[in-house]
């Protein structure tokens, strides 16, 4: 069963001290199992977005204790900053990220609420999919008032918090309020501008966001608002849906932002948000020079942006993963007040175990060392894995090259999607590496089991059965993503740059070894299967591949020995 992960992002109030701010992000790791992913402090807002990550039981009680941190050391009675605030930990929503639902997230939100309500005596408002009533779903409505406000609104029994005191006491005036919801992944991100005017962010935040503007008669901007039947403000609709923004000064850069939540990235990327910005900015005359992202962001967005950029240049989508993502960071502006590492703004790079050595990690010097050791392991089937890695990868060279050649540009698509097709055979290839060593090892753990007893020896006997066949199904997969990536080198061959004929023949003939090394591979695994039935239909589909792949390098040299 998936293992259900939920990440916590509070925003705490306070971005300056960073003493206080480590000491109140660190207190997240004293739970087990809980990983903290980033802290992004800012000194203008006088606020920072802490985000970490686990299974909801733990998450829940490492948000409990930066909760009850925070209102230890924040005095919201002397706080000041460009965000809007009403507490010393200000909210602190829950995302589901793996295994778990939007709805059983919430559950986990009123635990927490009820928690810091009745142990912290903290009042606690439940927004978004966790809020109990429908004018309370919006942040923007919990939070009215800020923290100035509180005295008034506790009082208030329509604004009565779900949990918590509803009085402004000694203790209240210190910690403020907090609310916590459950909500979708939310990217916070702000947009740079040319120039120091808060009224002309707040203008094109107008524009953009979902919410836009109060419709005024006469004046759009000093003109009486007009209203609707029931006495609400009639609002004329911003240009993209799922998005919230504000204009503000940063006194740190001197400059003015747009800053955004993209509540939904499915509907409103980045990159769209960056791009009707620039077009906005532009209309009043002013212009974007970058852009900022506030916490973590998923891969997959950075991957859109850079397709979408690479789109825009009409260049070939199929290039690597880093290669898109530094035309993201630069097409974004995403290092123009600060660098941008990926390693610590992707949501999946920050998670990767950096303590399980990978093969495809280390260097060519390394993994040949590695190779050549004393040990077993890599053998023949992760270095034919990765002869074939080799192999594709110079038919996705020659694709990109025929989509860049001056002349060719009404034919860049075409071979882009050669190039697309050539990189995702790289990566499984790539993947198929360390997987065949994995398999090997599977085996050599099902020798070492106990066998002591009948049922011991049963249940030995059963997982080396098991690690043998999928010792050999690896290296059949291995055979047949190689033989299939061939067709990227045939149509390169027939099709693509003349000049990289040569690059095409060559990955055919990696891509050849590939299927021949992983078919000795196939056979001598297959012959320890106790099953012989099963091992009978892998070997004949290993015998199919190997044909088909004869096949296709014979029409390979024949194409080549007819052009050069």
């Amino acid at each position: 069963m998936q293992k259900q992960l939920i990440e916590c992002v509070p925003n705490i109030s306070e971005g300056r001290d960073l003493d206080k701010i480590h000491t109140i992000a660190n207190c997240v790791e004293t739970v087990e199992g809980v990983k903290l992913l980033d802290v992004d402090p800012g000194a203008a807002t006088n606020r920072t977005v802490i985000t970490f990550v686990g299974e909801p039981e733990q998450v829940i009680q490492a948000a409990f204790i930066l909760i009850k941190k925070a209102s230890e050391l924040i005095d919201m009675s002397k706080h000041s900053g460009e965000h809007p605030r009403f507490g010393a930990t200000d909210v602190c929503p829950l995302v589901p990220i793996s295994g778990i639902t939007l709805e059983e997230t919430a559950k986990y939100a009123h635990k927490l609420g009820k928690r810091v309500g009745e142990e912290l005596d903290i009042p606690v408002y439940l927004y978004e999919n966790a809020a109990q009533e429908e004018k309370r779903v919006n942040l923007a409505n919990c939070r009215a008032g800020e923290y100035e406000g509180l005295p008034k609104k506790l009082l208030d029994p329509n604004w009565k918090p779900d949990f918590g005191p509803a009085e402004f006491n000694n203790k209240v005036a210190t910690t403020g309020a907090t609310a916590i919801s459950a909500r979708d992944f939310l990217v916070a991100y702000n947009v740079n501008l040319n120039t120091t005017s808060t009224r002309r962010a707040n203008a094109i935040a107008f524009d953009i966001r979902e919410a836009g503007r109060v419709k005024r008669e006469g004046n759009p901007i000093t003109g009486k608002k007009v209203l609707d039947n029931n006495g609400e403000p009639v609002r004329i609709p911003g240009k993209l849906k799922a998005v919230k923004g504000i204009g503000w000064f940063i006194e740190e850069y001197g400059i003015a932002q747009i800053s955004y939540n993209l509540t939904n990235i499915s509907i409103t990327s980045m990159h769209e948000a960056f791009d009707e910005t620039d077009k906005a900015a532009q209309e009043r005359g002013l212009r974007v020079t970058g852009s900022e992202l506030i916490g973590l962001i998923p891969l997959k967005a950075m991957l859109d942006a850079g397709d979408y950029f690479l789109k825009k240049q009409e260049r070939s989508l199929g290039v690597s993963e880093a290669e898109k993502i530094k035309i993201a960071v630069k097409s974004l502006g995403l290092d123009d007040l600060k660098p941008f590492n990926p390693n610590e703004k992707i949501i999946e790079y920050v998670l990767r175990d950096k303590g399980v050595k990978q093969l495809i990690d280390l260097t060519l010097t390394d993994f040949a060392d590695e190779t050549a050791g004393e040990s077993m392991a890599p053998g023949g089937g992760s270095i034919s894995a990765y002869v074939g890695t080799l192999g594709v990868s110079l038919g996705t060279m020659v694709a990109n090259l025929s989509a860049h050649k001056p002349g060719w540009d009404d034919r860049w698509e075409e071979f882009s999607v050669w190039a697309e097709k050539g990189q995702a055979y790289k990566n499984k290839l790539l993947a198929l590496v360390d997987e065949d060593t994995n398999a090997f090892n599977k085996i050599i753990e099902g020798f070492r089991m106990p066998k002591s007893t009948d049922q011991e020896k049963k249940a030995r006997a059963e997982a080396i059965e098991s690690a043998t066949i999928y010792a050999t199904e690896v290296p059949l997969l291995v055979m047949e993503t190689a033989c299939d990536s061939m067709e990227v080198m045939m149509a390169m061959a027939k099709g693509g740059l003349q000049n990289s004929l040569s690059d095409a023949g060559v990955g055919t003939l990696c891509a050849r070894t590939a299927v021949y090394g992983a078919y000795f591979n196939v056979r001598i695994n297959a012959k320890d299967i106790k099953n012989r039935e099963t091992a009978k239909k892998l070997l004949n589909k290993a015998k199919s591949i190997f044909d088909k792949t004869l096949t296709n390098e014979n029409e390979m040299i024949a194409l080549i020995d007819e052009k050069i």
